[in-house]
């Protein structure tokens, strides 16, 4: 079984030096990382530069990019196969609610999820890399139990059967993991959890340059505003790690209907136009 490894906090995190050393005796795992912390890129990718890829000491190797150009780059071309898991973290801090559409750790896991492999994003619910050791133990239980379930495209299958899935093609999927900083023995367990949501951000911070030049440092993220049993944000809070299966489709499918009439009045006064 071969594992894709990026993150967003940088190649050297404690978070994916802990998650590397987890993964590495059940699986070949190749660890394509950010050069420097690209927290909050999202699916940000580097269209207008160039990449460059190096390789650390310890073997892991490293992109002047955001976490989506690491995957991206090592799914069309830096590998040469294709991996059967792509893995993002252990991200410093929390993915929760809202922070899913900022994530950098998301991000990644979710560029090997848009090229049709299984993914799953780990992040610790506080930051500071406390108890890290158990969440890394955590996510190794999670990746070993999956294993059997999944598609293995590194064997050279064009489209790989899932026995989980009765012998169907297996679909990929997205997951977003979140583990309370606790040490293992009193970690409650796991739980399939939604997203919650967060207030808004706390206000921007201004600050003035050595030049008399207004800055602006981007306020923290709000406090969990919908945070009630079923969600993530409650989960964590009573001791459980969280799996939060994702999606990328935007569409609001239930106001389709209701923006029809609008598009047809709107066809109409167009064509009046013509």
């Amino acid at each position: 079984m071969k594992i894709l490894l990026s993150n967003d906090d940088g190649y050297q995190a404690p978070g994916i030096v802990a998650l590397y050393e987890a993964l590495k005796d059940l699986a070949d795992v190749e660890v394509v990382a950010p050069e420097h912390n690209n927290s909050a890129k999202s699916n940000a990718l580097t269209l207008h530069s160039p990449l460059y890829v190096h390789r650390a000491a310890n073997g892991f190797r490293y992109v002047n990019g955001t976490p989506a150009d690491c995957v991206h780059i090592a799914l069309t071309g830096l590998l040469g196969y294709r991996p059967d898991l792509v893995v993002s973290g252990i991200n410093n801090g929390a993915n929760m609610g809202d922070d899913t559409i900022y994530s950098g750790t998301v991000g990644a896991a979710m560029e090997g999820y848009l090229f049709g492999i299984p993914a799953i994003a780990f992040s610790q619910t506080e930051k500071g890399w406390a108890h890290l050791d158990s969440t890394a133990a955590a996510a190794r239980q999670l990746v070993q139990q999956l294993m059997p379930t999944l598609p293995r495209w590194s064997e050279g299958a064009d489209a790989p059967e899932n026995p989980a899935a009765g012998g169907h093609t297996a679909a990929p999927w997205l997951l977003n993991v979140n583990v309370p900083n606790v040490p293992l023995a009193d970690l409650r367990g796991f739980k399939v959890a939604r997203l919650g949501r967060r207030h808004a951000a706390e206000a921007v911070i201004t600050q003035t340059s050595p030049r008399g030049e207004t800055m602006y440092w981007i306020g923290s993220a709000g406090p969990a505003r919908e945070d009630g049993e079923g969600t993530d944000f409650h989960a964590t809070a009573q001791g459980y790690a969280t799996i939060t299966p994702l999606q990328v489709d935007l569409t609001h499918h239930a106001l389709l209907p209701y923006w029809a009439p609008t598009a047809s009045q709107l066809s109409k006064t167009l064509q009046s136009l013509t």
